[in-house]
């Protein structure tokens, strides 16, 4: 089946007519409720007959399953067994009575999942993850809250009513989960349905809530935005300036847990280290060090290198990087460094031409790659997933 969201996955998402508008008004400030009109949208990404193959043969631990009810608990006991593996027959059981059904980060085990997250990371630069819903007709899951992250809701199957409401917290951290009886969720700002192949965009810290509409039930798949913020940015900054000033990495003054410990002298000294940081502090090591720590993290795109492992390297062959494979070509040394998914890719510097004309986009051949062992080099980058094979 082709996968039309591997081209342009947020403009698949929300219509690419719609990408320029939403990334400079409406990320993290309000909601998105975009109407297709196409029930077989997002019928490529998973499936009501997909869930239940999952739920009822793979061998699921309880961090990858739960279930949720907003009419009373539903505690994991009722349905994990003293091994931690999920009871089928209770989940099933207790879907048939109303509980919601979810598949905490299905892109671990669904490829389809996989590559659409692999897409939007690179639109967003930040980890994105997938849970899957499942929820029975005349059902809801959770109770009106928040999440911590900006969320995309892709309705695969079915139809799902949504309430929003205000924001007891503007953009919240991470940390700063949603608290019942603290977080009040204001009043109703708006109401839609999503139905087949519909999907929204709830920007994190606005209250909300949905149910199942209609007789058949609801399967949509809630793609979650984990980035990172300015505050991060800042606070990698002020560490990278601490190696260059002696000041930044002195104690704390002794005593300064002392109930009378006189924090006139400490107030002043804290304003001028401010002060010399606003002047030393820099953006580019910073973010640099954030570029890097995303590529790492991220799983390689490396779909067909098993099938091809022990397929030649031919002077007919031709290569291309792959398309918005993550990487940065740094200097390591006497080395070149190749910052890429997983870690990094060391080669000599005398490959460093070669290097830089394998992963400059343009298509190419072995006799282009001007290096002691051109196969060597090309044979990395296809396992890691940085080239590809045209």
């Amino acid at each position: 089946m082709s996968e039309p969201w591997l081209d342009d996955p947020l403009g698949y998402v929300i219509g690419a007519e719609r990408v320029a508008d939403f990334l400079a008004r409406i990320y993290e400030r309000e909601a998105l409720v975009v109407h297709h009109n196409n029930p077989e949208r997002f019928a490529g990404l998973i499936s009501l007959d997909a869930v239940d193959r999952a739920v009822t043969s793979l061998d699921l631990k309880d961090s990858q399953l739960s279930l949720a009810d907003a009419t009373h608990d539903t505690d994991s006991s009722q349905y994990v067994d003293s091994a931690g593996f999920i009871d089928r027959g209770a989940v099933a059981d207790l879907h048939r009575m109303g509980a919601t059904i979810i598949l905490n980060q299905a892109h671990q085990f669904d490829p389809a999942l996989a590559r659409l997250c692999r897409g939007l990371e690179h639109t967003f630069s930040s980890h994105v993850q997938t849970n899957i819903y499942l929820t029975p007709p005349s059902a809801q899951g959770f109770r009106t809250h928040y999440d911590n992250h900006d969320v995309l809701v892709i309705q695969v199957e079915g139809e799902k009513a949504w309430r929003l409401y205000d924001k007891p917290v503007d953009t919240p951290y991470r940390g700063e989960g949603f608290e019942s009886g603290k977080h009040q969720p204001g009043e109703l700002r708006e109401e839609f349905v999503l139905k087949a192949g519909d999907c929204a965009y709830v920007p994190r810290g606005l209250m909300h809530d949905a149910s199942t509409a209609g007789d058949k039930p609801s399967l949509h798949v809630t793609v979650g935005l984990i980035t990172r913020t300015w505050a991060d940015l800042m606070l990698e900054a002020i560490s990278e300036a601490a190696l260059r000033s002696p000041g930044l990495r002195r104690s704390l003054p002794a005593g300064f847990a002392q109930r009378d410990f006189d924090r006139n002298a400490a107030r002043a000294h804290f304003a001028a280290l401010a002060e010399a940081l606003a002047r030393d502090v820099q953006l580019d090591p910073a973010l640099d060090l954030m570029i890097d720590t995303f590529i790492r993290s991220r799983g390689a795109d490396n779909r067909g290198t098993i099938n091809e492992a022990c397929r030649g390297i031919s002077a007919t062959d031709r290569f291309q990087v792959r398309t918005r494979a993550p990487f940065r070509i740094a200097d390591d040394g006497d080395e070149v460094a190749v910052v890429s998914p997983g870690g990094e890719l060391n080669f000599p510097e005398s490959a460093r031409g070669a290097v830089e004309r394998a992963l400059s986009g343009e298509a190419f051949t072995l006799a282009e790659i001007q290096t002691e062992k051109p196969e060597a080099l090309i044979a990395t980058l296809l396992a890691y997933g940085l080239v590809t094979r045209l």
